[in-house]
Parts: C-alpha cells; sequence; structure tokens
C-alpha cells in the first residue's frame, strides 16, 4: 500500500515533504545550539488596560540564516517528540534569565504536559530556582489543555511540586479540546486561558458569547482566574470586559514582539 502512495504522489507532495524534512533538520541544529529567543506579547488587567500585568514569552526559533522560523512550520510535528521537550527546555531557561535580569518582571512560559517527564526540563526549572528561589512567584506556567487531560495524574503530581516553588499555572487553550470536566475538577490551576476561537468576534456572536460565558463560569466556580486570548478588537475588548473576564490578551493590546517591551513601554491600546 505504501509504495501505491509514493506512486501517486505529485512533486508537489514531494516537495512539500521535502521542505518539511529540510524546516525540522535546520529546528532540531538550532536547539542544540540554544538559538531561539522569546517575543513577548502583553497580557492586560481588564480595570487597567494600559498596563500589563504579566507578558507571555513565545519561543521564537533562529535558524542558519538568522531568520525566525514560524512555529507553525515545526511545533505540531515537534510536539510529540523529544525535539518538542528540547524546544519547552530552551523556552524556560529564556524565561528564567529574563525573570532574573527584571525583578520587576511577571512572565508565562509555555509547555507541554509531557515535559513533566523530561529530566533536562525538571531539571532546567530546579536549577533556575535554586540560582534565585523568588522567581518562582514571578514564573507562570501554561499548559496546553489537550496535553494536560492525556496525562492528568501526571500533572497533578506535577502541580504539587511546582505550586511549592510559588509557580502560577495555567491551562492553555481552554474549550479547543474535548476537556474532561472530572479532571478539571481535581486540577488546581491558578488560571485558565480562553481559546480565541470563542473570543474572536464575540462581539458579534450570539454563539461565542454563550460559550465564552460558560467557560467563564466554569472557571470561576473552581476560583480559577480567567484570560481571554486573541482579543483584537475595541468592539471584542469591551464586551469580555463589561461581562466580567479577568485579563486580556491579543493584537489589540499588543503584538508578540522580541524586544522587550517593559524596556521601551508601547503604547498600548486602551478601550
Amino acid at each position: 500500500m505504501s509504495d501505491r502512495i509514493l506512486e501517486n504522489s505529485s512533486p508537489l507532495d514531494d516537495a512539500i515533504r521535502f521542505q518539511d524534512r529540510i524546516t525540522m533538520s535546520s529546528v532540531a541544529a538550532a536547539v542544540e545550539k540554544g538559538s531561539g529567543v522569546l517575543a513577548f506579547q502583553p497580557i492586560v488587567q481588564s480595570g487597567r488596560t494600559k498596563v500589563a500585568a504579566f507578558y507571555e514569552g513565545l519561543i521564537r526559533i533562529i535558524d542558519d540564516t538568522g531568520r525566525l522560523v514560524p512555529l507553525r512550520d515545526f511545533m505540531p510535528q515537534a510536539e510529540t517528540t523529544e525535539l518538542g521537550r528540547k524546544i519547552d527546555c530552551l523556552s524556560l531557561s529564556l524565561g528564567l534569565r529574563t525573570l532574573a535580569e527584571d525583578p520587576s518582571l511577571r512572565l508565562s512560559i509555555n509547555m507541554s504536559a509531557r515535559s513533566i517527564e523530561y529530566p533536562d526540563w525538571i531539571n532546567t526549572l530546579r536549577r533556575g530556582l535554586a540560582e534565585d528561589p523568588l522567581l518562582g512567584e514571578r514564573l507562570i506556567l501554561e499548559i496546553t489543555e489537550s496535553s494536560a487531560m492525556g496525562m492528568p495524574h501526571e500533572v497533578q503530581g506535577f502541580m504539587a511540586e511546582v505550586q511549592g516553588y510559588g509557580i502560577s499555572l495555567a491551562l492553555d487553550d481552554f474549550g479547543a479540546g474535548y476537556t474532561s470536566f472530572r479532571y478539571l475538577r481535581d486540577f488546581c490551576f491558578d488560571m485558565i486561558k480562553i481559546d480565541g476561537q470563542f473570543i474572536r468576534r464575540i462581539s458579534a456572536s450570539p454563539d461565542n458569547q454563550v460559550l465564552t460565558r460558560a467557560l467563564q463560569s466554569i472557571a470561576h466556580h473552581f476560583d480559577m482566574f480567567t484570560v481571554a486570548e486573541s482579543v483584537e478588537t475595541a468592539e471584542d475588548a469591551s464586551f469580555l470586559i463589561d461581562i466580567g473576564i479577568d485579563c486580556l490578551q491579543g493584537y489589540y493590546f499588543g503584538a508578540p514582539t522580541i524586544a522587550p517591551p517593559w524596556k521601551t513601554p508601547p503604547s498600548l491600546a486602551t478601550r
């Protein structure tokens, strides 16, 4: 069967597969060298939209040509492999270094639940906190909903350790997958980030309004802070503020930038 598939593949398919292999090889080499940076995006409180409550540090990989490789070109393939774990290690290392450089900063870093059992990742965290135990109080770890629900018992044990360091935990992309509410009840996430598919155009979409209110209600029932992702217009921001969403994130308040915005504050949009 595989021979028939290859026989029927088009030159375009072959070219795409070849380019994917080149990209993955380039990303793997860059990660091994630690060639990456964080792009920072502000998250603002509903009542204080001119000031960032904290920033999300989004990993950007730099290839040999100096190009920032788009996440969409490699992260879906890397997510379930060891390369994904190494990317999480690099992201965490860069985040800890950034926090150490600025004691006034609060920063969130993305990770997959799969990295919980990757020794290099947890050792990176422990080394950073051993050098400065107070870093934990300014670090937020964002775990994707899909990965967390795939290994709930491991996540619960992990939570017990990291929250002992004062680290906050966020459930990322809430609502994007098939959340097991039984596990959500047992988890101890500090905040929930509502997936952007429910937030975009929410001011004009009754369906998104109902779904977002439902996700917000679940979060508040479990005493979890709410963050709306992908806020892109003044109308959407206004609606979310009015219904009581705690924090907002999206291009309306600032795009991700590799230049630390707290050093040269950007002009944040207001409601």
